[in-house]
């Protein structure tokens, strides 16, 4: 079994339940929720390492601040539950912080661009998780998943809405760039559920 920052990378054990559809629910949602979290916590550290000295610096930091209690919650849920992450983790691990670190070269508003494309996706990612989670668990529902969900939901929304505030639309190529990392979180998404 390889390991690094304390995560399994790659296993045979996983969650108990997962012999269930609700099972395997969870522990697919729980490992993407983590590979996402992860990537997020090392987009906004590419960012602070190119503008963390500049006047967005305490705005993106309060971002990042509340992605690392996102990662630290899904690192949890990932050792409660048995869950292994998913095998990428250290692929995700440098393209997140390439992806931010490179859109802050860009620019600050590319930067707030790349919040945006990425916050996008995840409320909608999560959203899709709520309504998977009420149609297909019986009335055991993780409340604690949900609730974790909702709260990570809105703070996501909270981050694309500090973009926008902060002329993410004005960006070069704004379109373009925010359309291009939207296809790539959508890939990594459906990437992360399974491997």
């Amino acid at each position: 079994m390889l390991r690094l920052s304390g995560c399994r990378l790659a296993s045979t054990a996983s969650s108990a339940t997962s012999n269930t559809k609700a099972g395997k629910l969870l522990d697919a949602i729980i490992r993407v929720d983590h590979a996402g979290e992860l990537g997020a916590d090392r987009i906004y550290a590419g960012q602070m390492a190119v503008l963390g000295k500049t006047s967005v610096g305490p705005t993106i930091q309060h971002m990042w601040d509340q992605e690392k209690g996102h990662r630290e919650k899904f690192e949890e849920l990932i050792r409660k539950h048995r869950v292994r992450p998913t095998v990428l983790v250290p692929l995700w691990n440098v393209a997140g912080f390439v992806l931010g670190a490179g859109t802050a070269m860009m620019g600050p508003k590319a930067a707030m661009a790349c919040t945006v494309a990425v916050e996008t996706v995840i409320v909608e990612h999560y959203n899709e998780q709520l309504r998977s989670l009420m149609e297909n668990s019986d009335e055991n529902v993780d409340k604690e998943l949900l609730d974790t969900i909702r709260k990570f939901r809105d703070e996501e929304q909270e981050h694309h809405d500090t973009g926008i505030d902060h002329g993410a639309e004005q960006a070069p190529f704004y379109k373009a760039l925010t359309n291009v990392i939207k296809a790539g979180c959508k890939t990594a998404i459906t990437i992360s559920k399974v491997i």
